[in-house]
């Protein structure tokens, strides 16, 4: 399983990286431009959860949610595009970025914790109201979210996330399987996805033009997956994702029910997320502007431009 699950990256192996401990800058001060980003840090659950940070927050709240493998450090560009109108906040996840990673033995390493701790994050930053970016692992986040207060959400960015389940295709076999039965080998043919061949792949495959994708990715990636303990984090994280398929329906009957403005954004040549998944919310939202991008799984690398464009039209038209 381990050499089909290899197979199906077929990324070359990027060598000779020097990987650098991840550090916090000081905290910016009051006076600095909105355009500056501060990356600083909040104690909640006994974690210290980092998040970066940017605008001024009598403006309209973004939220930014990162996917797997990756953290906040996907949206170093686009959060100064921005913060000239928007606050905009972009959290690490538990055993993600620059926050806590507890042990995966002593931890609940799942997305609904991840969507509480993120909850609590935005009521301690104050936000009543939030438009949300959600991309891969920050589609359940986010719509979990959702669910339980709907009422605060005044837009959806959608870049590469599921709620659906024509979105989850081949690429997907060997993490039903995990589902179906987590075991040792069941879980050892995950780790695969794990390495720098993987990394690699999710950020090129697809894409037009590689030259676009900063090698910074790969570096500040891998040196996250190859922490001791990490890839125990990302088996318990893989094992958990079949808990948002469970909530699929409900995310859908929401979607009609509520009516949240969306922009959908989404790399149509991604093999994790294929476009196969986008197209269905079509059919349970009214006001979906619906672009298809020519590029991969991580579009913000090749698309960020257009993306930045497209999400100041729209926020210029749902915020309050």
């Amino acid at each position: 399983m381990r050499n089909e699950v290899i197979s199906t990256i077929s990324a070359a192996l990027l060598t000779g990286t020097a990987l650098l401990p991840l550090t916090l800058p000081q905290k910016a001060s009051a006076a600095e431009s909105p355009f500056s980003v501060k990356l600083d840090k909040m104690e909640i659950d006994g974690l210290n959860i980092a998040y970066r940070e940017a605008g001024n927050p009598d403006n309209p709240t973004v939220l930014l949610l990162h996917g797997f493998p990756t953290s906040s450090h996907m949206f170093r560009e686009l959060i100064p595009e921005l913060a000239q109108d928007y606050h905009v906040i972009a959290p690490d996840y538990p055993g993600f970025g620059a926050s806590d990673m507890p042990d995966a033995a002593s931890y609940d390493y799942s997305f609904a914790n991840a969507a509480d701790i993120v909850t609590k994050l935005i009521d301690g930053k104050g936000v009543d109201d939030y438009s949300v970016y959600v991309m891969d692992y920050g589609a359940p986040v986010g719509y979990r979210m959702f669910a339980e207060q709907p009422e605060r959400v005044t837009g959806f960015i959608i870049q590469n996330g599921n709620a659906y389940d024509e979105g989850l295709r081949e690429f997907w076999d060997p993490i039903k399987a995990y589902w179906a039965d987590a075991s040792p080998e069941n879980g050892d043919a995950l780790r695969a996805f794990l390495t720098m061949d993987a990394t690699v792949w999710q950020f090129t495959h697809g894409v037009g033009d590689v030259s676009k994708v900063s090698p910074d990715n790969y570096w500040h990636v891998q040196y996250l997956l190859d922490r001791p303990g990490n890839q125990e984090v990302q088996l318990e994280m893989f094992l958990d994702y079949g808990t948002n398929v469970d909530e699929y329906a409900r995310w859908q009957s929401l979607f009609r029910e509520h009516q949240p403005p969306a922009l959908i954004v989404w790399g149509k040549n991604d093999h994790i997320f294929p476009a196969d998944g986008a197209h269905p919310y079509l059919r349970d939202l009214d006001d979906v502007e619906f672009h298809l991008l020519d590029t991969g799984h991580f579009a913000l690398e090749e698309y960020g431009e257009v993306i930045a464009a497209e999400m100041r039209d729209f926020l210029g038209r749902t915020t309050k």
